[in-house]
């Protein structure tokens, strides 16, 4: 749930899913225009889908900088999708230097929410020693966490 959607209004509401509505039909300068007041309000949602769009480009200039920082405003407020994509940035080097320590950081805090996507690539990076020390033990204890019985 976003920082805000309890405390808008009716208008603001009808204002924040013509965003959404907007970024969905790919129409993506309209909702960078719905969505940033929005973000820069503090909600979690708009936050994220605002990161999206600067870190592809999608109706505005490719942007890694506010890219990161709209993904990582998002993700400290406990927005699991955003706390997976800070760690997917910390994991490849996109819009951020790798680093597998952060990366593991931001992943295990959206698995903590259930994120079966973090809990998969966690288990993953250590299956494999990506930016981690390779530990076969914690990947058969992540990719179980994720559903993966049989692994």
């Amino acid at each position: 749930m976003s920082a805000l959607a309890s405390n808008r209004t009716d208008n603001e509401e009808m204002e924040f899913s013509s965003g959404l509505a907007a970024f969905e039909a790919k129409n993506f300068p309209q909702a960078m225009a719905m969505l940033t007041p929005f973000a820069d309000k503090g909600d979690a949602h708009a936050q994220h889908m605002l990161a999206i769009m600067y870190q592809n480009g999608l109706g505005t200039v490719r942007n890694d900088e506010r890219a990161y920082h709209y993904m990582l405003q998002s993700a400290e407020q406990g927005y699991a999708i955003a706390q997976h994509g800070v760690g997917f940035m910390y994991l490849e080097g996109e819009c951020a230097e790798k680093n597998g320590e952060k990366a593991v950081e931001w992943f295990t805090k959206a698995g903590d929410q259930g994120l079966q996507g973090s809990l998969t690539t966690l288990g993953m990076m250590y299956e494999q020693g990506s930016l981690v020390e390779q530990d076969s033990e914690k990947a058969k204890a992540y990719y179980k966490a994720a559903g993966f019985d049989d692994l």
